[in-house]
């Protein structure tokens, strides 16, 4: 036990340089099993370790931050490690990447009921279902998903500067008021491109080449998150991997299922899960006209956030494109988006209200119902809100 105590100390030590995220304020830390889902590349780890230098000191014993690839963990199972920390006085057990462990799901379960002074906070897949596929933790898991930077948060870490978030009506009703406010401290559309070609995935902070780590963390997706977690065979994995670049490579128009299943060999029902398979990965966003859902067809498919769209070399997306991707991603977290009409660059929100990206405010045409996202814009005016100031929504 000493060892992984070390080990724990010298991760939290060295912790370096990081962003807090505002989930940390939002998780009811006196639960006794917390799960964080996320996917990968988001920070998973950084936020286990954020919390346990926040809330104890490196060589406090009663926290313990562990990998469940390791392999004694592997050859002992959970519960017995956990059982060993929790009789020599631990209280809060951090395991990340709690999937590696094959029977994760029991035994935390075990855990739960055989060691009631513990607390357990673990990290895994998006693509987990926590609940639906494993009934033994209803009732006592609360999961809470991490999702990579905000254009907000990071605006925060490139400027220093302290800014809040706001809620999709607050921007709608407020929006000349808030961008005013926020541009008085900064130039928001001064980071903006970069964000969108580098900084949803906290790891733009690290050393390396970001768009080699990009499509490393892309290609694990598929081969660990999604054959692994969903134990898909491995004779498939070039079929989903070129499934997903048809997929977000094809242009604006509605995906055709039917083709996709003829030239990868496979049925559409196959093709339609493996796409909600790319979709849990936060891979893709499939958006359906209202009313609509899985397993039916979408009526398009974008890529998740736009970091994404800049490693499909030789393949380039227009301006339009990634506003598009933008829009959605950030609006996803807390509220429903839907494809509305025919033109592709129009979205129906809650199905209360309806947006239309476009690059300049100049070109509109007033419509009493519709709200306008624009690209080319600081402040905007009556239905004209900056497209940025969508990122601030987390």
């Amino acid at each position: 036990m000493d060892s992984f105590f070390r080990t724990h100390a010298y991760l939290v030590t060295h912790l370096g340089n990081t962003i807090r995220r505002d989930l940390m304020d939002e998780i009811n830390w006196n639960d006794r099993l917390i799960g964080i889902k996320g996917t990968r590349g988001v920070g998973k780890t950084t936020f286990l370790l954020q919390y346990a230098k926040e809330k104890f000191s490196a060589e406090d014993k009663t926290c313990l931050y562990i990998n469940a690839n390791n392999f004694y963990l592997q050859n002992i199972g959970i519960k017995e490690f956990a059982g060993d920390f929790y009789h020599n006085g631990g209280k809060v057990l951090l395991v990340d990447q709690v999937f590696k462990h094959p029977d994760w799901s029991t035994q935390l379960r075990q855990c739960y009921d055989s060691f009631p002074g513990l607390k357990i906070v673990f990290t895994g897949s998006s693509v987990m279902r926590l609940k639906d596929e494993n009934p033994e933790l209803n009732g006592i898991v609360k999961s809470y998903n991490l999702r990579g930077f905000s254009f907000r948060e990071y605006l925060q870490f490139m400027t220093r500067t302290n800014l809040p978030k706001y809620s999709l009506k607050e921007i709608i009703d407020n929006h000349e008021k808030i961008a005013s406010q926020i541009c008085m401290q900064i130039n928001p559309r001064e980071h903006f491109q970069a964000y969108l070609h580098h900084g949803y995935y906290p790891f733009f902070l690290g050393q390396g080449n970001y768009s080699e780590k990009l499509l490393t963390n892309m290609n694990m997706m598929i081969e660990v998150d999604i054959l692994q977690v969903k134990q898909i065979e491995l004779k498939y994995l070039d079929k989903i991997k070129k499934l997903f670049y048809l997929l977000t490579t094809g242009g604006n128009s509605v995906p055709n299922v039917s083709q996709l299943s003829i030239e990868l060999g496979m049925s559409r029902a196959t093709v339609m899960r493996y796409i909600k398979n790319l979709m849990d990965a936060r891979l893709v966003n499939m958006i359906y006209a209202p009313g609509d859902d899985y397993p039916k067809k979408p009526a398009r498919v974008l890529l998740h956030n736009t970091n994404l769209m800049y490693s499909f070399y030789p393949q380039t997306f227009d301006s339009q494109d990634i506003q598009e991707t933008f829009f959605c991603n950030t609006l996803w977290k807390d509220h429903n988006v839907y494809k509305h009409g025919s033109q592709a660059c129009s979205f129906n929100i809650d199905k209360e209200y309806e947006f239309k990206i476009v690059e300049h405010a100049t070109k509109l045409k007033s419509k009493a119902k519709t709200l306008f996202a624009v690209n080319h814009c600081d402040i905007g005016n009556g239905n004209q809100i900056p497209l940025w100031l969508f990122g601030f929504l987390y």
